[in-house]
């Protein structure tokens, strides 16, 4: 393993933190944000034709 400066070890032993918490942080905001969209106006479906989409 070649040899490094302290200096490039500190960035390095950063780098690698931030990493983890990067990864962390995405992980835990992808199961706790839910993806929906409150509406007051809800479509019943027999509004709807059976060749519509449901916007």
């Amino acid at each position: 393993m070649p040899q490094l400066a302290p200096v490039n070890w500190l960035l390095l032993f950063i780098l690698f933190w931030l990493v983890i918490i990067l990864v962390s942080t995405l992980i835990w905001w992808t199961y706790t944000t839910k993806y929906s969209i409150s509406s007051t106006n809800s479509i019943s479906s027999h509004s709807l034709g059976p060749n519509s989409w449901r916007w």
